[in-house]
């Protein structure tokens, strides 16, 4: 246990660097008490003593603004930064060294008592303030979820994902390349392929443009040599058949 404990507070200095003293992490981060108060929640629900269970469980949403169901598996060194608004629905499970910010909810979207309701969170998973990951899917290994997406669907290893609906962006790393902490899931030149479809469009347009300008002198000055040929034909006929 003591272990389990040292590694928590070890993986609050690799991930905020806000954090100053190993005192001031004991006293000062609630999603390290979530994480503590969840696991004697954990245990009172897995004996059988599920009432006491939910009761720590509400206790620590109180004393946090954190709400993990009792019956949630969280791995090793999960680092809940900041943590007020968090919600952690029952058949969530939650990977190793996975980091999770403010507001995000791991919700269900289904009634049915018994079912894989809510989402596996893979090894190393960030999970940034906001995010929805609502449904009984896998967000793989590595995977980054990006503030305020709303994620409905499974997520590949090593993959960022953005937006409502969430949608996979470019610049995500590679399955089994080593993955860098990426704090609120930003990940150095990501791009989006709708802001990149939309910037073609873009360019294109301003293309067209510039093309219907030309077309659109050159029908001027066309029109402008006409113009001067009628006149010349009235002023002086002959010149006009010669």
């Amino acid at each position: 246990m003591f272990s389990h404990m040292r590694e928590d507070i070890a993986s609050v200095f690799e991930r905020d660097p806000a954090a100053r003293s190993t005192w001031e992490v004991l006293t000062c981060y609630p999603g390290l008490h979530a994480v503590w108060l969840h696991r004697i929640a954990h245990w009172f629900w897995g004996v059988g003593l599920k009432w006491v269970g939910r009761l720590v469980s509400h206790l620590s949403r109180w004393f946090t603004g954190i709400e993990i169901h009792p019956a949630v598996v969280v791995g090793r060194r999960v680092f809940i930064d900041h943590g007020m608004g968090v919600v952690i629905g029952e058949t969530a499970e939650i990977g190793d060294d996975c980091t999770i910010y403010q507001g995000v909810t791991l919700g269900g979207t289904s009634l049915y008592r018994g079912a894989k309701r809510h989402p596996t969170l893979g090894k190393r998973v960030v999970v940034s303030a906001g995010a929805k990951v609502l449904g009984g899917f896998t967000v793989g290994d590595d995977a980054k979820v990006g503030s305020n997406a709303v994620v409905l669907k499974e997520v590949p290893p090593g993959a960022t994902v953005v937006g409502v609906p969430g949608r996979i962006v470019e610049g995500s790393e590679k399955s089994g390349d080593k993955a860098q902490f990426a704090a609120y899931g930003v990940v150095p030149n990501q791009e989006d392929p709708y802001v990149k479809t939309l910037q073609s469009l873009v360019d294109h347009a301003q293309d067209l443009e510039q093309t219907v300008s030309a077309l659109s002198e050159k029908m001027r000055r066309l029109e402008q040599k006409l113009a001067e040929q009628s006149r010349d034909a009235k002023a002086d006929p002959l010149r006009a058949i010669k």
